[in-house]
């Protein structure tokens, strides 16, 4: 019987237009179960006189006359933005069973919204028009599902904003697609794309040093990077918007997925015809995973298009420019006078450039560009600009055959000039390494990963940054292959002669007079002193600090080489062994406070423990004292032997 008052309620709140009372009515048929309605015993007593149908036809007639009007009203409403006409229909779809039309329905509705949104503004040939032009678009969305999302949601339950947000980026593909179009019209581009290819960046190597002029002329450039920086930008601008509008509609179907319960709603009835909250009604909805809203997003028109975009002008284009930018920087490096230590302009300008790339390309927001992206800066990098100060450092020596200078003030003066162009390319490559190690550090803390992708995405973002970091290693071996060359070029051939004019007239086969004037005299230290600052006379004001460390270091140890040497073909008294322990104390101790960090003491191990043998007590076993001291030897027990017989 609830069956049969329900039906007749319903028939005639349709005939008074009462259509609140008629969902009602529609409701409470629809609640009854399915084998009822179209059981005989329904169809042979619900049936009248006005409405002699089965009771499921007439149900489905009443359902689909209030769906017409339904539509017809709400249609009504949104063309007038009437946001009382709208909310007070579009709450009716689900409470009648329609709520699929009443989504479409309001779909229509927003997507006439995004239409209606006012146009951009300005001339299209402005920079920024289609960036802005993207920007209205994306941002007339977002704001439809911020303040829509809750209405939709109170009326039909948690998730139903899901088909809305489809058809609104459908919208959105066909709104994005029309534009690059035009863009791609306007700004020319697969002619800027054909100009690029035909000029490809090169490098006319110069040779370094001083007194090699450059005979080639610098021509012109065929196609201006400064337009090609303009025209990326606009892109990166393009690409990235549509970055951070993908990530609001993540953040935002993702939300929506893991609501337990729907928002409470304020009412947004001002804001582009939203509905006011009414009384929810009961509804269920399958939850999407991650991976199903990600392929929303990543499947769509829009998406797509920017790939292409990129794939096919962003990235050739970017790498050319680096490219280039790396290459004048060379022609026009100049000397930075007021550096110090000295550098050429080079690295700075290099990697300023550099920095300004890789961050439009994560401005992108696409993890595969900017993988791509730092592979390619990568490798340009360490050979465009790596190589071409490796070139101009084998330049530097090329016409030498290793063997000293002519002794003449011309020689002696081209030495010094060439020593000092070597060092300055050596701190232009340490420099280098430091802006790496900057640059990296400086991209993957300062927030513009975290304000360009995806959570799930940031760990391939950040691992596409430490690529770079590679580069440091090709800096770092150059400049350790370049000291080394350095040392055995000018500073080895005088070691040898170094510790010969240290030692000359010098015995320590001394006597009590004999070691009271060596001890007076002092001769060893001051020579040492005198001699090591002529050998490094201008290397520590000209090297930077971790190349002059380094230097420092190996010319060390090769002169410890040599000492040892030297001391193995001398004689040692007892008051020989004394005074020779303090010279080697006094010279270790000195270059010790040559270096602000590091420390040379590994470097004098074996010496302090030829020193610690030259003076055992006579009465001590030297076999014993050499495997039972507890001494972490360098000496093998043969040099133990050999250097416990030169005391006499």
């Amino acid at each position: 019987m609830d069956l049969k008052t329900s039906l007749s309620a319903l028939q005639a709140a349709i005939e008074t237009g009462d259509w609140e009372a008629a969902t009602r009515h529609c409701s409470r048929a629809m609640a009854v179960p399915e084998d009822i309605i179209s059981g005989p015993f329904a169809e042979s007593t619900v049936p009248t006189a006005e409405s002699h149908l089965p009771p499921q036809e007439t149900l489905a007639n009443a359902r689909l006359k209030l769906l017409d009007v339904f539509r017809q009203q709400f249609d009504k409403a949104a063309i007038s933005r009437d946001s009382a006409g709208i909310t007070r229909f579009f709450k009716l779809f689900p409470a009648a069973g329609w709520e699929k039309e009443g989504l479409e329905a309001y779909s229509d509705f927003v997507i006439d919204l995004v239409r209606s949104r006012p146009q951009t503004s300005g001339k299209i040939s402005s920079p920024m028009h289609f960036v802005t032009a993207l920007t209205s678009l994306f941002e007339s969305i977002a704001m439809i599902v911020s303040q829509h999302q809750p209405v939709v949601e109170k009326y039909y339950g948690a998730g139903k904003m899901y088909p809305v947000i489809k058809r609104l980026l459908q919208e959105c593909d066909r709104v994005v697609n029309s534009l690059i179009a035009a863009w791609e019209d306007e700004r020319q581009t697969k002619r800027k794309l054909q100009d690029v290819v035909a000029s490809p960046p090169t490098y006319i190597h110069q040779p370094a040093g001083p007194g090699r002029k450059q005979t080639a002329p610098i021509e012109p450039d065929l196609v201006d990077p400064r337009d090609i920086d303009q025209f990326l930008t606009e892109l990166a601008g393009m690409a990235g918007r549509w970055s951070l509008f993908r990530r609001f509609l993540y953040d935002r179907l993702r939300e929506d997925a893991l609501a337990e319960t729907p928002p409470a709603v304020d009412d947004p009835s001002t804001n582009l015809g939203a509905a006011p909250p009414q009384p929810e009604t009961d509804s269920t909805l399958p939850t999407l995973s991650p991976t199903e809203i990600a392929a929303l997003l990543e499947e769509s028109t829009s998406k797509q298009l920017f790939a292409t975009l990129i794939k096919t002008y962003y990235i050739p284009l970017e790498i050319w420019y680096l490219r280039t930018i790396i290459f004048k920087s060379h022609r026009l490096s100049t000397l930075d006078t007021a550096s110090q230590p000295p550098q050429h302009t080079a690295p700075d300008d290099v990697f300023y450039i550099l920095k300004a790339v890789l961050s439009r390309a994560c401005s992108v927001g696409e993890v595969e560009c900017l993988t791509k992206m730092c592979a390619l800066s990568k490798d340009a990098i360490e050979r465009d600009y790596a190589g071409v100060i490796k070139a101009k450092l084998e330049d530097v020596y090329s016409s030498r055959t290793g063997a000293p200078p002519a002794r003449s003030l011309a020689g002696e003066k081209a030495e010094r000039e060439n020593r000092t162009t070597f060092m300055i390319l050596l701190n232009d490559l340490s420099i280098s390494s430091s802006h790496t190690e900057l640059l990296v550090r400086g991209l993957t803390s300062s927030g513009l990963l975290e304000n360009s992708f995806l959570d799930s995405e940031l760990p391939s973002a950040a691992t596409a940054i430490e690529t770079i970091a590679v580069a440091t290693t090709t800096f770092k071996n150059l400049v350790q292959g370049g000291i080394e060359q350095l040392f055995n070029q000018l500073t080895r051939p005088k070691l040898r002669q170094f510790v010969v004019d240290v030692y000359k007239d010098v015995s320590y086969k001394l006597d009590q007079d004999a070691y009271a004037a060596a001890e007076y005299n002092d001769i060893v230290r001051k020579r040492f002193i005198k001699l090591w600052s002529a050998l490094l006379d201008g290397f520590k004001e000209t090297f930077t600090d971790s190349n002059y460390h380094a230097f420092f270091l190996i010319t060390v140890e090769i002169l410890t080489r040599l000492w040892e040497k030297q001391i193995l073909a001398m004689r040692f008294s007892e008051l020989g062994a004394i005074r020779f322990d303090r010279d080697l104390r006094a010279v270790s101790s000195f270059l010790g406070n040559q270096l602000e960090f590091g420390d040379t003491r590994e470097k004098f191990q074996r010496l302090q423990q030829i020193s610690t043998l030259l003076n055992l007590d006579e009465e001590e076993d030297p076999e014993e004292f050499y495997s039972g001291s507890g001494i972490v030897w360098r000496l093998s027990a043969n040099d133990a032997k050999t250097i416990v017989s030169l005391r006499t």
